[in-house]
């Protein structure tokens, strides 16, 4: 419309047109017959007061059309307010989050989230809570309801196994009539272990197989198939160090300051040994052993943050390499019994990507008694089925999660946990069902237009980034251009042949009918997660022999979250993301840029963040930026690490370099979302990707009520997204272990680098939210 109305007032040359069939003309005589003159009145007009009159018309005419495309731009300019029912629900969520009593220069987070924080205590076992928990909450108890009451008759095979999977899980009579019988059963055919009686024997190489084969646990060390990072057409193995007991190497090097979680974890490993049929005592001094143990791994673990140069860390080898890297582990065996059926020799290629430590804990396994290593073993299969055993050893879990998180004593109802067991189980064939009840295709259609609008965006402001070189920016251009956009869920699960075929959550193409088979019983759960795991080795031992599959997803539908994958060059947004309060589609569109627009931003922005970048648009880990770029990039960068390191929580500060790449795709993907930009030497205002919306569509209505421009929308839908209460123990942990900074810092970090937000909001200078040294990127 704004187009239209801008060549109506533009064009003036046609309006003067005055031919056979000419506007004016014909007007001019209706005009004078109306009047009572006649033909001959005109004739009797001289030249010059024929031509007067002429002019007089057409310029009448020019100040009426003048007239009404400015009524017409004012109303575009000034379009009211939205008084729809969506809009009147959205403002008043709003307007229960805000603080109005912070000024938004001060404390933007406390001023769009203060509210919904006095409103929104911690539920009662919840370390955190936020909308990301609640509408995952929510996707919970849909998916409930569909498992429970959708007949059998219309599922598909996969979708009844869903079924089965579920009400296995549900069935508690069973579950504590078994006890810990099953884990026990399950220990005994592994070996067994000193718990129960004297224990002596020389079958560590066997254990290990066995634990990492079958039961999918990693001791000591990760292996694992994946796109081979500098070859992106085919997979590889994968060798790299392990995680621990507890979420973090941290945790038992700083024991002073960690004194109580060591503490309550070493008493819920005894809690497990006691369960299992030892003796106080005896299971005290077997797991203060693993403890040691534990810390001595944890001694010679790599921090994460000295491993983001990725380059620096791939390490390609032929398998009989290992041998002379870690002599500790028969190799070749191990390999070949956590990839059968598929035949290895010693010249298999192997990406290591934590060469030292592998040395060290070969070195550590070398120097450990037998019993110690074959009880750190089999407890790490202990810890895995802790979930799936009977209400002791969740009771267990529980004591130790009260401490470790802060969480408060309560009674989780069954449901969710066997949902959420269901999702991760079978996680497509329920998201078929998830799908089919909540998603609607006009939402994908307009997502998939926001994802152009903010790609585009993207790929025009590196036209103004200034310490990157021509040629670095064409490639990254074409980078961007070729992210692969995946949005909603993979189509096959639509096609219940397809789904069939592809019952685990993470095997998505057409598999060897050998392959499809993931045997599933109504009442056997501990039985079900056996399966599973034994179902999930082999998909992985497949597709070793197999090109990476472009639409395999790493997510399931109903999952609230995103992720981009650097070898794929690909970004993706389940179904269950899709939603309030990150996207709704009668929402104002500013609420929707705020929400999933930056969402979108965020994942495309880690295409290019201190690890993505090192990836190419084929997914190829190289260099294929020019130093100069690279040098700039490092420099431009070190202003995030030093603006994140400046902020702390409960006086324990932030580790700037541990959680760059999330600051990075944070500030990415809200100024990809809303940028200015000049033009002409005038600064304008444009959004390039809202504003852009804006320009094509006309200006939104506003939200009652809430005194806000959309701009100010904008920046407050994006920060609501982010409201969130946690425990202190729970703060504690992300701050060790999270590569994303906490949600106060995620908000206030970014709005204070935006240029935009201070002007819409008229902060000044050097206020807390409109910094002089503002960190840009992208």
């Amino acid at each position: 419309m704004m187009s239209t109305y801008k060549r109506a007032t533009l064009d003036e040359e046609e309006l003067l047109d005055t031919g056979s069939d000419g506007i004016y003309h014909t007007s001019s005589m209706q005009v004078g017959l109306q009047r009572g003159l006649g033909p001959r009145c005109w004739a009797v007009k001289t030249r010059v007061e024929r031509k007067l009159v002429v002019v007089v018309c057409a310029l009448s005419l020019a100040l009426f059309i003048c007239i009404i495309t400015l009524g017409l731009h004012y109303k575009e300019s000034h379009p009211g307010t939205c008084l729809s029912e969506p809009c009147v629900s959205v403002a008043s969520a709003v307007m229960s989050a805000l603080d109005r009593s912070v000024d938004p220069c001060q404390d933007f987070y406390s001023f769009a989230c203060g509210g919904w924080m006095k409103k929104n205590p911690l539920p009662e076992g919840k370390s955190r809570w936020g909308p990301f928990s609640n509408l995952w909450e929510h996707n919970l108890a849909v998916m409930k309801n569909l498992l429970e009451n959708t007949s059998m008759k219309s599922l598909s095979k996969a979708e009844q196994k869903a079924q089965w999977y579920y009400e296995a899980c549900m069935n508690e009579t069973k579950i504590e009539a078994f006890g810990a019988k099953p884990l026990q059963d399950l220990i005994s055919q592994t070996g067994g272990w000193g718990l129960t009686g004297p224990w002596e024997k020389d079958n560590f190489q066997e254990v290990l197989r066995n634990v990492s084969a079958i039961y999918r646990t990693s001791p000591f060390f990760t292996v694992f198939v994946s796109t081979d990072s500098k070859h992106s057409n085919s997979n590889i193995i994968q060798v790299d160090q392990s995680g621990l007991g507890l979420p973090s190497r941290e945790y038992y090097l700083n024991k002073t300051a960690n004194e109580k979680y060591l503490s309550a974890y070493l008493n819920f490993l005894v809690d497990l040994g006691t369960l299992l049929g030892g003796s106080k005592e005896t299971s005290q001094k077997i797991m203060e052993e693993i403890v040691d143990f534990e810390t001595a791994l944890a001694n010679i673990t790599v921090p994460q943050e000295a491993r983001r140069e990725e380059l620096k860390i791939y390490h390609k080898i032929q398998a009989k390499e290992l041998y002379t890297l870690a002599p500790a582990v028969d190799w070749m065996p191990f390999l070949s019994a956590v990839f059968v059926p598929v035949v290895l020799n010693d010249s298999e290629p192997v990406v290591v990507y934590a060469k030292e430590y592998l040395q060290k804990v070969s070195e550590l396994i070398s120097n450990t008694n037998k019993s110690v290593l074959n009880n750190y073993m089999i407890m790490k299969v202990v810890r895995k089925m802790v979930s799936i055993l009977d209400q002791r050893f969740q009771d267990a879990e529980q004591r130790f999660l009260e401490v470790m998180y802060g969480t408060k004593k309560s009674c989780t109802p069954r449901w969710k946990l066997c949902a959420s067991d269901t999702d991760s189980a079978l996680g497509f064939a329920l998201g078929a069902l998830f799908v089919r009840a909540t998603f609607s295709e006009d939402s994908k259609a307009f997502v998939e237009d926001m994802v152009s609008e903010i790609k585009w965006a993207f790929e025009d402001s590196l036209k103004t980034v200034g310490w990157m070189d021509p040629e670095t920016k064409k490639a990254a251009k074409e980078k961007a251009d070729a992210i692969y956009n995946m949005i909603g869920y993979p189509k096959f699960i639509m096609n219940p042949k397809e789904l069939d075929k592809s019952t685990l959550n993470n095997t998505l193409g057409t598999l060897p009918p050998k392959l499809s088979q993931f045997d599933v019983v109504s009442d056997l759960y501990f039985q079900n997660v056996m399966n599973y795991y034994n179902f999930s080795a082999r998909v992985t031992a497949d597709q070793l022999r197999k090109a990476p599959n472009r639409d395999q997803w790493s997510m399931t539908p109903p999952t609230v979250n995103a992720y981009y994958n650097p070898t794929k060059n690909e970004m993706v947004l389940p179904a269950g993301i899709l939603q309030a309060p990150f996207y709704n589609h009668p929402w104002p569109k500013a609420m929707n840029f705020g929400g999933i627009g930056v969402v979108i931003g965020h994942e495309l922005t880690h295409a290019f963040d201190d690890q993505g970048r090192e990836y190419d648009k084929d997914g190829n880990l190289r260099s294929w930026w020019q130093n100069s770029s690279v040098d700039a990039f490092k420099h431009q960068t070190q202003c995030m690490v030093e603006q994140y390191s400046n902020y702390s929580i409960n006086k324990e500060p932030l580790n700037g370099k541990h959680t760059l790449g999330e600051n990075i795709a944070d500030n990415g993907g809200l100024r990809a979302a809303y940028k200015k930009y000049e033009r002409s030497n005038v600064s304008t205002l444009a959004l390039q990707a809202y504003v852009n919306w804006i320009k094509k569509n006309g200006e939104e209505a506003t939200l009652p009520a809430l005194g806000m421009t959309n701009h100010q929308l904008f920046f407050v839908g994006f920060a609501q997204v982010w409201c969130s209460v946690r425990t202190p123990e729970s703060s504690h942990e992300g701050v060790i272990t999270d590569p994303h900074s906490p949600p106060r810092f995620r908000v206030i970090g970014t709005v204070s680098n935006s240029r935009e937000f201070s002007e819409h909001f008229g902060c000044g200078a050097d206020s807390p939210m409109n910094s002089r040294r503002k960190c840009e990127l992208w």
